[in-house]
This record gives structure tokens, C-alpha cells and sequence, in this order.
């Protein structure tokens, strides 16, 4: 997927796929959240918008589900030793 930078509140990335209404959007921690089931409509209306992150917060945020996906940012937590206990 093609990621769009962009520099607006929180957002530096976005990214669509069309075929599976997959929304990505990276943020300034690093971090990334992709959202299933964005119709095209919400995409043009935020790649082109004047003020992505209102829009975001506005119009995606609390409407499609999401589960963050870490990036370069180092929560310090090794997850898997979180979930399944130390080996």
C-alpha cells in the first residue's frame, strides 16, 4: 500500500486500499492503525482534506475499529513476554 505523508495534528501517513477497504494511518510515534471497512468516499474526503486530523478524529477515529500497530517507537514492554510470561 502506497502511504500518503502528510504533517497535520498527530497524522504523518495515510494510506488506502480500495479493493480491501483497508484504511492505514501512521502517526508521529511511529505507531500505525489500520481500519477495516472505509468506504472510498472517506478516504478522498480525508486525502484531500485541509484538515486531516479534524477529520480524522471527527469522521474515523470512533467509527471504524482498529488495533495499533507498533512501530519504531519502543514501549521498553517485550509484549510476547507480557502475554505468554518469560521463557
Amino acid at each position: 500500500m502506497d502511504m500518503k505523508k502528510i504533517n497535520t495534528g498527530k497524522l504523518r501517513a495515510i494510506g488506502y486500499d480500495a479493493r480491501a477497504r483497508l484504511l492505514q494511518v501512521q502517526f508521529d510515534d511511529g505507531s500505525t492503525l489500520p481500519y477495516n471497512g472505509v468506504g472510498e468516499n472517506t478516504w478522498r474526503s480525508l486525502s484531500s482534506s485541509g484538515a486531516a486530523w479534524r477529520f480524522y478524529r471527527d469522521n474515523i477515529e470512533d467509527e471504524f475499529s482498529s488495533v495499533r500497530i507498533l512501530g519504531k517507537v519502543s514501549t521498553g514492554v517485550n509484549l510476547p513476554d507480557e502475554l505468554f510470561g518469560k521463557p
